[in-house]
């Protein structure tokens, strides 16, 4: 049974709960209030009865016949509800009291008001034979119909206790009233709460329910086209707008993933058909010369290379966009430094460090790629060269400089294109990736990148990286000759 009221809990609506939320709290608040108030107004009329009752008894205590009921005039009392309503005690007009005294034997005198044939209890026994001058006891009697409420005091010295009362059903009805008024207001103003907790959950269900649609589209077609989430600036608005820079994220993604696998599929059918082609011509191997197999074989072999190293850029690629590198501090001279030293050992070439002592946060693979990339491009365009390349950073600007034919101006705004090759380029090796990657990683820094061609010869490429990332300060470089 416990196990079902868990289930129904937990399948309540948000906008229930809140509403539940709301009348319970609405609840707690109204009794809470409404009983002090119920309290308060008790307190204050039961103390203008005794009041009156201890008034009452002054006036016997001094023989004061003429104060008393008894005398034919009963005294006037406090209207405690003026006003239409419903009448409560003074509103009769007058307040009957009686008071009677009490000898040490238990014996009632009667002195003023109805007779009214009120108990003599232990307590009022004990008042009137060893009670000292003053001693007193309030309590409620029942006699007949009628409720009383009964002071009692000692006189002392021998002189027995005296007695006054006065009936209080109409005050009882009073209060009767008033606490149903209390429970009737309490019940309203759970009843409000619960609508206003109503009327705010939908107001914030009503954006976070869009927001699910959105999610639940998204898992079913993968897709969130046109999707119009939340506003505003509370925490169901930060929310919606995370969200969309996700979404945009995803569609960024997602449009960068069919782009690259339309450019790999359509960089890919050259060597495939050149390899297939090639193939065939094997099948008529034996009819070849020697020097024409050996260049179908040769051509077979290059085609064979090139397709593995576009395979390898692609997948490289592709992990790049995919990796979420975590971001750390990096200096950027030790990054040179280890590009610089493992280039020279794939190609040779000697590279001329020239950095600063920057540091910045960001992804150290991504730079170290992205570094590797412009050193072994400049490596390329200049094979036979005994310059050495350059690399120089300054305040989060790499460039790398090398003494290669150069960059078109019209090339120069493309070479950062997915598998673009500038003219020039045609007759060496790679797959236009390079430099893509390069791009990749400095947007993914905030950064941009450039290239352009060198005064006296040779090209400029690199890329900056945001200022917002640099860490340290700029102090003087340092060259170093790559070993």
């Amino acid at each position: 049974m416990r196990l079902r009221s868990l289930r129904v809990c937990f399948k309540l609506s948000l906008c229930l709960r809140f509403a539940l939320a709301f009348a319970v709290v609405g609840a707690v608040v109204a009794t809470v209030v409404g009983r002090l108030s119920y309290c308060a107004a008790s307190d204050r009329i039961m103390a203008e009865i005794d009041s009156t009752l201890r008034s009452a008894t002054v006036a016997a205590a001094g023989d004061q016949d003429r104060a008393l009921p008894g005398s034919g005039t009963p005294a006037p009392t406090l209207d405690l509800y003026p006003g239409t309503n419903e009448p409560g005690p003074g509103d009769e007009g007058v307040r009957t009291v009686i008071t009677r005294a009490v000898g040490q034997d238990g014996t009632a005198t009667h002195l003023s008001g109805p007779t009214v044939r009120l108990p003599v209890s232990d307590t009022m026994r004990t008042l009137a034979v060893s009670g000292t001058t003053g001693q007193t006891d309030i309590t409620e009697v029942k006699v007949g119909v009628r409720t009383y409420r009964l002071l009692s005091t000692a006189l002392g010295d021998d002189r027995g206790a005296l007695q006054a009362a006065v009936h209080i059903d109409q005050t009882h009805r009073v209060l009767g009233g008033m606490a149903r008024e209390i429970a009737g207001a309490s019940l309203a103003v759970m009843l409000v709460a619960a609508g206003v907790g109503w009327a705010l959950a939908r107001r914030i269900t009503r954006r976070l329910e869009r927001l699910a649609r959105v999610a639940e589209k998204i898992s079913v077609d993968g897709r969130a086209d046109g999707a119009i989430l939340a506003d505003g600036r509370d925490e169901v608005g930060r929310l919606s707008a995370s969200f969309s820079r996700m979404l945009d994220r995803l569609a960024a993604a997602r449009e960068a993933q069919d782009r690259l696998v339309q450019d790999a599929a359509h960089e890919l059918r050259t060597p495939l058909t050149s390899l297939r082609t090639n193939a065939s011509v094997l099948r008529r191997v034996t009819e070849l010369s020697p020097y024409d197999r050996d260049r179908l074989l040769d051509d077979v072999e290059g085609e064979a290379d090139e397709l593995g190293q576009l395979v390898g850029e692609l997948v490289e690629l592709a992990m790049a966009q995919d990796r979420e590198e975590a971001e750390e501090t990096v200096e950027l001279a030790a990054l040179a430094r280890r590009v610089a030293q493992r280039v020279h050992r794939r190609t040779g070439r000697f590279v001329l460090l020239d950095v600063d002592d920057s540091v910045i946060r960001g992804r150290r693979q991504g730079l170290e790629r992205a570094v590797g990339n412009l050193l072994e491009n400049a490596a390329k365009f200049d094979p036979d060269g005994d310059d050495p390349i350059e690399v120089h950073v300054r305040q989060g600007r790499i460039t790398v400089r090398d003494h290669g034919p150069g960059i078109d101006a019209a090339d120069a705004e493309r070479v950062f294109d997915r598998f673009y090759r500038a003219d020039t380029a045609r007759s060496l090796p790679g797959s236009g990736l390079g430099l893509a990657i390069v791009r990749d990683v400095a947007e993914a820094h905030g950064g941009t990148v450039f290239a352009r061609t060198r005064p006296g010869g040779g090209a400029e490429v690199g890329f900056t990286l945001e200022r917002a990332r640099i860490r340290g300060p700029e102090t003087p470089g340092v060259k170093l000759r790559g070993t």
